[in-house]
């Protein structure tokens, strides 16, 4: 007798086929398993990364060598990743600050964290060289409180949104794709974008979309948007357009694209928690220390370069960057997310 899960001993096993690739490169995120799968699927990983796009689950850290050249990493020396991610950057830090160096990843995404530190782990990086910890960059004091000595030698924080949150529909981050209308960097505290606007009164989210976007059309938007219920990005995406009829194409995708972004902004509470690690940043920071900021657009920049300039001028940094730093012609060509990446450096005075 069987009870139906067992087979009898000379039963066939049923066939299973391969699952199908939808093509070379699907438009679905679910499709693009190859892609989500670096370790079996090499090769296709590289195809992407030469055609000039990031592969879906993945991100491509921004502006390399430049950062090295800010931060100088030597080994022995203490670092904080302020913005973990995808590990990318931690990862050239912890090889040059090698032996003796320590490194402190912060993140507050509770999805990509455990992936990024399995990553590192398996590339050598040990519990006494790098530690992980879910929190966003303003809780770098009390992390660093716990460390011995407190100080840290580096500071790097990378502001942008990683291509694993931007690429995945579930999050809610981007307007390419189809889902829910979230924007959480950690989904299992504070409120949806959905939730935001529902509740938001129009004079605040015209100052909101001026505020986190610089958005021209801020009041416009605002009086179609202040109070809808709206659960999806199409549906976002979709009222945005029905907002500006008569707006030219490449001007009304812009505008989507910035609404997005002061959602994305007023949701996670970046511009605070931006102000507090800024104000926090110097003691932080060892005599002699090094900060490297890559920003993304211009509300944040505006805030980074005060920030460094008033130091200078305090006494409290002893050299800022001149001018902003931007990405080379050939990296913008290779990864066009790139393209509107500002970074800005400081060094403590000795």
């Amino acid at each position: 007798m069987t009870d139906g899960t067992i087979p009898e001993p000379n039963a066939a096993v049923p066939h299973r086929r391969r699952q199908r690739y939808a093509g070379k490169y699907p438009r679905r995120f679910e499709e693009k398993y190859k892609e989500r799968n670096p370790g079996l699927y090499g090769d296709t990983i590289a195809k992407v990364v030469a055609s000039g796009k990031t592969p879906a689950g993945m991100h491509r850290p921004i502006m390399v060598a430049e950062i090295l050249d800010a931060l100088d990493p030597k080994p022995g020396e203490t670092a904080a990743d302020c913005t973990l991610g995808y590990g990318g950057h931690a990862r050239e830090i912890l090889a040059r600050i090698q032996p003796g160096g320590r490194l402190a990843g912060l993140d507050a995404d509770p999805i990509e964290l455990p992936k990024t530190e399995a990553r590192l782990r398996s590339l050598g990086f040990g519990a006494e060289t790098f530690v992980a910890h879910r929190s966003n960059f303003a809780g770098l004091p009390k992390i660093l409180a716990a460390m011995q000595p407190a100080g840290v030698d580096m500071i790097l924080a990378d502001l942008g949104v990683s291509s694993m949150q931007l690429d995945d529909p579930a999050r809610g981050f981007s307007v390419k794709f189809s889902g829910p209308l979230d924007m959480r960097m950690n989904p299992q505290r504070g409120q949806p974008a959905s939730a935001l606007l529902q509740k938001t009164g129009a004079d605040a989210l015209a100052a909101l979309l001026h505020e986190n976007a610089d958005e021209p059309h801020a009041q416009t938007i605002a009086r179609t948007l202040a109070g809808r219920t709206l659960a999806t990005t199409d549906e976002l995406a979709e009222a945005i357009r029905l907002a500006l009829p008569r707006t030219a194409h490449e001007e009304l995708e812009t505008s989507i694209r910035r609404v997005f972004q002061a959602l994305r902004i007023a949701v996670n509470d970046e511009f605070s928690a931006l102000d507090t690690f800024l104000r926090n940043l110097p003691g932080c920071l060892n005599p002699g220390g090094r900060a490297a900021i890559l920003t993304f657009h211009s509300g944040e920049d505006r805030r980074v370069k005060k920030s460094f300039a008033a130091g200078l001028r305090d006494g409290i940094y002893a050299q800022i960057t001149d001018e902003v730093i931007r990405p080379s012609a050939t990296e913008r060509h290779d990864n066009p997310r790139s393209t509107s990446a500002k970074l800005r450096w400081a060094r403590k005075a000795p």
